[in-house]
């Protein structure tokens, strides 16, 4: 499964893999929510309320697509955050790891905190 995330400078597409986090998620695509960044993060409200899974993780890969469950987010890290410990990326807290952002997830850094963000299906052809 593919969703893309576009905002006014730019878009990407991440690959999702199947978790009963991610099939909550595509069962309201698409949806619009507005941008936050925490350090080297992006991360915005979805309308998906979900427990956090079993292989829920804090310290992820740059490029990870998580589900923060304590905010109901998707977090996007793309470098560190205010409490990683060197150069890794730490989220707030465990979460559902959904997937990975396609090519270079350092696009992220050219979104603003309060742009419009949507997310949407990439249809297959």
């Amino acid at each position: 499964m593919q969703i893309r995330i576009s905002w006014p400078s730019g878009h990407l597409t991440a690959t999702i893999d199947e978790t009963p986090t991610s099939k909550a998620l595509m069962g309201v695509l698409p949806f619009s929510a507005t941008a936050r960044t925490w350090g080297e993060e992006v991360y915005f409200q979805t309308p998906v309320s979900v427990t956090q899974e079993s292989d829920a993780r804090q310290v992820v890969e740059p490029g990870t697509v998580a589900f923060w469950t304590d905010g109901d987010a998707l977090a996007l890290p793309y470098g560190p955050t205010p409490i990683s410990l060197g150069e890794e990326c730490r989220l707030a807290a465990p979460c559902n790891v959904l997937g990975r952002i396609d090519g270079d997830p350092r696009r992220l850094a050219r979104v603003r905190a309060g742009d419009p963000v949507r997310v949407e299906c990439v249809t297959q052809d």
